[in-house]
């Protein structure tokens, strides 16, 4: 990198000099290596191109640093498209310098907004790893996966403050073959959000928290949406979460179907709504609320699920009245009060279900 003219200083834009990098490696025939060495860099918005003529890897020893304020009209800050057998490696830290661009993000309140930049993000790359990536305080999105197929992601490390607006951790959509284990998130919004198009997805060994918990949605507000299918999340531990294990959707007229999932193995430590199911999504007005939800949520298993609940309502499935869920399964579900402060309750609308084992809070079907 250094010999494509690469500065560590901090301050000098160095985008055309990973681009050259990038390049370089991409049209060489065979493995080939983009490597950031230790230092601190600025780099502007910069898009790595394929298809590359062999796989390629891009090390990060350094420290990136993306430009200072909301960088507008700009969809991401780094991104990789169109890679095949591609390995982006971690050890230093990508810095999204969200705090000089917080103040400036109006899609929390309002969903006429221009969204601010996602950090790294990943369109139609196939059979890749991500790992050992550190992100810090994102603009936006720490990191995002569209149309990819066969990635695998872990020990990524991703972390915004609490408060921090629509700062999600792993955004997943239209993709197929995902796996994120091994990694924590500790963020403003979804630790993992998995929305429209993305089937056989599986979250192991992730630690969530803060943030607003692990969820699949938000569904059904496009038009253009894609069914959301076999979604497996195991083995993890959400601690001091707005949500625990989330499904949701928007109440419009858009139709799709989000079936088999599995949560199993989950340890909630001062979770709000530990479990939750909620088919009346609006998080700001206005809201269409015309019609109820035309997303059909089916065949979902919650197995093994402990811990503490910082609300009485400790399990909640709003359902939609028009296409209520389906074939909701409950096994061993073992839900206390944060210091042991009076039972726990559920609470169900428009929801078919069976349980089995132990069950706290009683279920509501």
């Amino acid at each position: 990198m250094i010999n494509c003219g690469a500065i560590a200083d901090g301050r000098t834009d160095n985008k055309k000099a990973f681009l050259r990098a990038w390049n370089d490696a991409c049209y060489q025939n065979g493995g080939s290596i983009v490597y950031i060495p230790k230092g601190v860099y600025m780099v502007g918005s910069v898009e790595f191109a394929g298809p590359c003529r062999g796989p390629i890897m891009f090390l990060i020893s350094g420290d990136l640093k993306a430009p200072i304020g909301p960088y507008s009209n700009v969809e991401k800050w780094i991104g990789f498209q169109h890679v095949n057998n591609l390995i982006v490696k971690g050890g230093g830290t990508l810095d999204g310098q969200g705090p000089s661009a917080w103040p400036y993000n109006k899609c929390q309140k309002t969903n006429n907004c221009d969204p601010l930049p996602i950090s790294i993000k990943f369109d139609f790359v196939t059979n890749s790893r991500i790992e050992s990536i550190r992100s810090v305080n994102s603009k936006n999105v720490h990191l995002a996966i569209y149309g990819c197929n066969n990635v695998n992601v872990s020990k990524v490390d991703l972390l915004a403050p609490a408060d921090s607006p629509n700062t999600d951790g792993i955004k997943i959509s239209r993709s197929a073959d995902i796996r994120i284990t091994n990694s924590r998130i500790r963020t403003g919004d979804d630790c993992i959000a998995i929305i429209s198009g993305s089937s056989n997805i599986d979250v192991s060994y992730v630690y969530c928290g803060p943030g607003h918990g692990i969820s699949i949605g938000s569904l059904g507000k496009y038009k253009n949406e894609e069914n959301v299918n076999g979604v497996t999340v195991r083995k993890c531990t959400l601690s001091g979460t707005d949500n625990g294990v989330r499904i949701k959707s928007w109440e419009s007229p858009y139709a799709i179907t989000a079936s088999r999932f599995l949560f199993q193995d989950i340890f909630m430590e001062n979770v709000r709504n530990p479990i939750i199911i909620d088919q009346t999504y609006c998080p700001h007005s206005p809201c269409n609320q015309e019609t109820a939800s035309h997303v059909q949520i089916q065949d979902v298993t919650y197995r093994n699920i402990w811990g503490t609940s910082s609300s009485q309502v400790a399990v909640s499935f709003e359902c939609s009245k028009k296409f209520p869920c389906k074939n909701i399964v409950m096994t061993d579900v073992n839900l206390a009060s944060v210091g042991g402060e009076g039972p726990l309750k559920s609470s169900c609308s428009y929801v078919k279900g069976r349980y089995f084992g132990r069950q706290n809070p009683p279920p509501c079907f």
